[in-house]
């Protein structure tokens, strides 16, 4: 399908970066973008833009073609219903092409439900006012819709709750298998935004198959795979990308696919090396606010990746002008694998520091069955077989009085 872009901009603003994104979303959504156009000036509370742009912009779809129109600015349901009218195209905003994005990519029934609940969430405001428009017949054929109105907003907020009784009874589960995966290792996310490499580097450390390329959001349902680091048990997910300017009804949707962000031991903030200095400032920026507006307090590793598509003096020059913004910094090619032995000695230094135990098992294949639990639970530093198991271990201090509330088993040593 072929798309035209539009975007207003106030006075003196920059948004050479947004407009790139847009594209790259208008991509990712399958669109071939024929043409973008520009204004520069206030709002128009009816358009969005000006009339005369508007009759420029009117040109450029029936010569080009275009199939939709896609805004980069947050547009109210009567200008799209105006702009309908004039263009007589589909015409939609920024966060309606993410939606499009989204259901593309849900692949599950939870990330279908969570794109159709966001979906309605946002359509629900702008439904009166658009069946408004519509009962007062500014468009031929809608001047007898009666009780039509009243029935549309009662199916929304039905469904609306509908889906969210569904996703609640399914997120007491995910919050019982992140309690039990905190319990038994550390949790890692790779978060940062879209497009960053997030899937490839989560390839790279545990070799799972993981859909990655070039579009944005390919990733939508989060993805959890073990990892071994030092001996310790750590549990990785990659989950959706951040954006600018993510609305809160937005967030409000995904909320059980962000929890997996917010409530780890770790993030890895994944940043695209490559790209200039000013897109690294912004997304980090926007990153960061993203953390700290959703009480985030662990702890955080920022990767730089994708450094082989860079030269070492391009690498120190990024680095010196986004002081500020990087914390904790490694360097990695997620295609190379470069980097990635400092990474998961980065990791080793978050975990939690563990003690030194020496543990007497029984003899027996219930003591055999307890050294292979300290296996998966532990780093097992020796083991010497005679009349009982003797076990030195890196344990946390938790696991060790479960052991030690066993009969059969003796703790014969605390270390440090």
């Amino acid at each position: 399908m072929r798309a035209v872009i539009v975007a207003r901009k106030e006075p003196g603003q920059d948004i050479s970066e947004d407009l790139n994104e847009m594209v790259a979303l208008a991509e990712s959504a399958g669109y071939r973008v024929v043409s973008i156009l520009v204004q520069q000036r206030g709002v128009d509370r009816a358009y969005q833009i000006g009339r005369g742009k508007l009759k420029e912009l009117k040109r450029i779809v029936e010569e080009r073609k275009a199939d939709k129109v896609i805004f980069l600015n947050k547009l109210t349901a009567s200008q799209i219903y105006n702009l309908t009218s004039e263009l007589n195209v589909e015409v939609i905003d920024k966060f309606n092409l993410i939606l499009e994005i989204f259901a593309k990519n849900a692949r599950t029934r939870r990330a279908q439900l969570q794109v159709e609940l966001a979906k309605l969430i946002y359509e629900l405001p702008r439904a009166r006012r658009m069946v408004s428009l519509m009962k007062r017949g500014e468009r031929p054929g809608f001047k007898s819709l009666g009780r039509y109105y009243d029935l549309y907003e009662r199916d929304i907020r039905r469904r609306i709750q509908e889906i969210k009784r569904e996703l609640s009874s399914g997120e007491k589960v995910l919050e019982n298998i992140r309690r039990r995966r905190k319990e038994e290792g550390y949790l890692v996310t790779l978060a940062g935004y879209t497009n960053a490499g997030k899937s490839t580097l989560m390839r790279r450390l545990t070799s799972k198959a993981v859909v990655s390329d070039d579009r944005l959001f390919t990733t939508l349902s989060p993805s959890t795979s073990e990892l071994r680091v030092n001996g310790r048990r750590v549990f990785i997910t990659d989950t959706v990308g951040f954006i600018k300017d993510l609305p809160p009804w937005m967030v409000a949707a995904f909320r059980s696919t962000m929890e997996e962000i917010f409530s780890s031991d770790l993030i890895l903030l994944v940043v695209d090396a490559s790209e200039d200095v000013e897109s690294m400032r912004r997304k980090l920026k926007t990153s960061h606010e993203i953390l700290h507006e959703n009480n985030f307090s662990g702890a955080l590793i920022t990767v730089m990746n994708k450094v082989d598509k860079i030269s070492k003096r391009e690498l120190e020059e990024r680095v010196n002008r986004l002081e500020n913004l990087l914390h904790n910094t490694v360097f990695v090619s997620a295609v190379t694998g470069e980097g990635i032995p400092e990474l998961l000695e980065k990791i080793s230094e978050e975990l939690p520091k563990w003690r030194h135990y020496e543990l007497r098992l029984p003899m027996s294949s219930e003591g055999l069955r307890i050294l292979h639990e300290l296996y998966e639970e532990s780093r097992v530093l020796k083991v010497s077989f005679g009349s009982s198991i003797f076990v030195r271990v890196e344990a946390r201090s938790d696991l060790i009085n479960k052991m030690e509330s066993r009969k059969d088993i003796e703790v014969l040593e605390y270390g440090a």
